[in-house]
């Protein structure tokens, strides 16, 4: 869209332009797109019922946000879309530093333009995209970053004191008047910096070193923090808190169904391997609910999370073990198998903050632990009644089979081929899972399922190695202790 054609204040009082506050911007388009039925968050899954309806209250109040969760919870994300709230452009004075309002200015270039060139006042128009600024809170922000400070060099040159309102180079807080100022991870702030929020906050007041400004500043604050800075890093001070109208609180997906679409639509999954690499929408799910096991094992500390971006880049990372394996072989098509997972254990180990106990048992035993969970569970999914499962013919021939003392290699880089070879040697596992599987376009996906599913619940053996997996009947040389009977051998 190109901005309206309006090039001096006198076009613009003669448009009937009416000045509103960003606040009032965001309430009136709110408005507007509930009313129209918009898709006001697209994108954002797992919140309709909590998150979103707080925001738009917040958004309706004109209240200031803080958007408190831990990390992965999409806080940043929700901050800027509200920068499509916003009005498509808006009218500033040609050259102003702080996008001043031609109606209403507030700058002394804003004032000495229009003072001297009155109706003539050249405006230029602001995109909403521009109308956005982030800042991350770190340590070494310090005032003159955020509000400003004395510009010796402009004083000089100008041959003003200091005390003159146009030597002060103007911070971030001043430039995003009529803005969204977003200030992620607040609590890492200094104290005495978030001191410098107070009057800007309540009385619209700047004060730079001393000089107390009159700057009615219309800006739209956003904040975000996690829990875990209240203790490890920082805090909120409580008078800042006090000013801070509206406060948030995100969480991770409640639903598996809404983790997964997450992770579908944020996973970067390059045409190519879209192309070559097929599979089941199962892994999706055994992933999520990898996540969800990691967020509620007592090894994985609580306080800091278990982020969406883990999910995101195990997801990513088994699509390209299966490329790699696929390339390895020197195949043009291939299908994600369950032992591809063992992939995204790399995804993991840089994700996890482990307490103690998890720290002596380490990331990536902790890692194979809870997959094999997560497979057990899919497993019992696909198998609702292991008791009719018994009695299955299949099933027997199965049982008979490793009972005997047989056994399974799946290598993890066997070509297709050698894999379904292999799975094929298993008497009567081909016919099972023609007979449970929903999908028979991923029959051999389903024969390895079935596999790692009897190892779970201890029919069969379950070793896990470096170059593959091992299924057979031999329990006395596996490690005791696992819910899955793993062993590793390096």
């Amino acid at each position: 869209m190109t901005p309206p054609q309006i090039k001096t204040l006198a076009e613009l009082k003669k448009s009937g332009y009416k000045s509103k506050t960003i606040k009032e911007e965001l309430r009136d388009n709110l408005l507007k797109a509930i009313k129209n039925k918009d898709n006001l968050f697209e994108g954002i899954h797992g919140y309709d019922t909590t998150v979103l309806p707080d925001l738009k209250r917040a958004i309706l109040s004109k209240h200031n946000l803080l958007l408190l969760g831990l990390r992965g919870q999409a806080k940043t994300r929700l901050a800027r879309m509200l920068v499509y709230f916003l009005d498509e452009y808006v009218p500033y004075v040609s050259g102003s530093e702080i996008n001043d309002d031609p109606m209403q200015p507030l700058s002394i270039f804003a004032k000495d333009t229009i003072k001297t060139l009155g109706d003539k006042t050249p405006i230029s128009w602001l995109y909403r995209d521009e109308r956005y600024v982030e800042k991350l809170a770190t340590p070494d922000v310090s005032i003159a970053d955020l509000v400003g400070d004395v510009d010796p060099i402009k004083a000089a040159s100008l041959k003003l004191p200091f005390s003159d309102e146009r030597v002060i180079h103007f911070g971030l807080i001043p430039r995003a008047h009529r803005s969204i100022f977003v200030l992620n991870e607040l609590p890492d702030l200094q104290a005495r910096i978030q001191v410098s929020l107070f009057n800007i906050l309540q009385e619209e007041d700047l004060q730079i070193r001393g000089f107390k400004l009159r700057l009615p500043l219309d800006i739209q604050f956003v904040f975000t923090a996690n829990p875990e800075d209240y203790t490890n890093r920082g805090s909120i001070i409580t008078p800042l808190k006090d000013r801070i109208e509206s406060q948030i609180l995100t969480h991770y997906p409640i639903q598996i169904e809404d983790s997964a679409k997450i992770t579908l639509q944020e996973a970067r999954i390059s045409s190519d391997q879209l192309k070559t690499i097929d599979a089941t929408e199962d892994f999706v799910y055994l992933i999520e609910t990898f996540v969800a096991k990691a967020r509620n094992s007592e090894y994985i500390d609580e306080k800091s999370g278990v982020s969406a971006r883990l999910a995101i880049s195990a997801y990513e990372n088994l699509y390209s073990t299966a490329e790699l394996r696929m390339l390895h072989n020197g195949e043009k098509k291939t299908q994600v198998r369950v032992a591809d997972l063992w992939g995204i254990i790399q995804s993991f180990t840089g994700k996890a903050e482990l307490v103690y106990e998890g720290e002596q048992k380490g990331h990536h035993t902790l890692a194979i632990e809870l997959l094999n969970e997560a497979i057990k569970d899919n497993f019992h999914f696909l198998v609702e009644d292991f008791n009719k499962l018994q009695a299955n013919r299949n099933y027997k021939i199965i049982y008979t089979y490793f009972e005997a003392g047989n056994s399974v290699d799946l290598f993890i880089n066997a070509s297709d081929k050698q894999y379904i070879k292999e799975l094929k040697s298993v008497p009567g596992l081909q016919e099972l899972a023609k007979e449970i599987a929903p999908d028979l376009t991923y029959l051999p996906y389903y024969m390895e399922l079935i596999l790692h599913g009897l190892a779970s619940i201890d029919v069969i053996s379950k070793a896990i190695m470096v170059e593959k997996v091992s299924f057979g009947n031999d329990l006395g040389d596996l490690l005791s202790g696992l819910e899955d009977d793993i062993r590793f051998e390096e």
